[in-house]
């Protein structure tokens, strides 16, 4: 089996080379350390990887500036990303998840959970590989995404252009939080003139539509939307 290719972003060499020696113990990892923001984009650039692990607290470009750009860029927005910092508040977890981050781990860490965390989302990410979806077949709802066409249980459904690229996109992030910033940027295109509170409109007149399907587009509280399956 081809092992999964790790970045760790971490200026601290002594806390690098222990994730990366956890990390590849296992035998089904390999991992590269680099030691700014700037180094971690020229080393996605050179070939994204299948997970980063990325601290914040970095010297010249921080964390949370390197999350942006490669959330911005298309050879890396699909790369999941896993916080790593000192920060711990509540406001400093939603701000890395809305930025686009998979994961936030606070340290002092636990290297177990956090080879824990690194294999959940790699299993999430080898879900969602396949994007985008062509179909989806729940309980109540069915959608040929290719052919334009959604129904719940067996009734076809009229979508606008937005709700029914809102629906495919929920959807290809199946169980996964998506904030409303990343739907801007998905759906909208990142229109600066579009406010987050019209992504709660469309996803209120998304779910009417959709009836009782429509209970399985969730709120998370302070974070954004999860699609479930029936």
């Amino acid at each position: 089996m081809p092992k999964h290719k790790v970045l760790i972003v971490e200026d601290e060499q002594d806390i690098a080379r222990l994730i990366k020696h956890t990390l590849e113990r296992s035998g089904d990892a390999d991992a590269e350390v680099v030691g700014s923001g700037d180094a971690a984009l020229k080393a996605v650039a050179a070939g994204p990887p299948d997970l980063i692990i990325l601290d914040l607290n970095l010297p010249m470009l921080s964390g949370v500036e390197v999350c942006r750009i490669l959330r911005s860029r298309a050879d890396a927005r699909h790369v999941p990303i896993i916080m790593l910092t000192a920060r711990t508040t509540e406001q400093d977890r939603v701000t890395g998840l809305d930025l686009g981050a998979d994961d936030y781990v606070t340290k002092p860490f636990s290297l177990r959970e956090l080879t824990a965390r690194v294999r959940a989302v790699l299993r999430r990410s080898a879900k969602t590989e396949e994007r985008p979806a062509a179909a989806y077949q729940g309980t109540h709802l069915s959608a040929d995404f290719d052919a334009v066409a959604v129904a719940v249980d067996g009734e076809s459904v009229r979508l606008t252009r937005r709700e029914f690229e809102l629906l495919r996109y929920l959807v290809q992030n199946k169980n996964r939080v998506v904030s409303r910033d990343r739907l801007l940027e998905r759906v909208w295109g990142y229109d600066r003139l579009v406010e987050t509170r019209s992504v709660d409109v469309h996803v209120g007149r998304l779910r009417g539509k959709l009836g009782g399907a429509g209970r399985q587009i969730e709120t998370v509280v302070g974070l954004g939307y999860r699609f479930i399956d029936s």
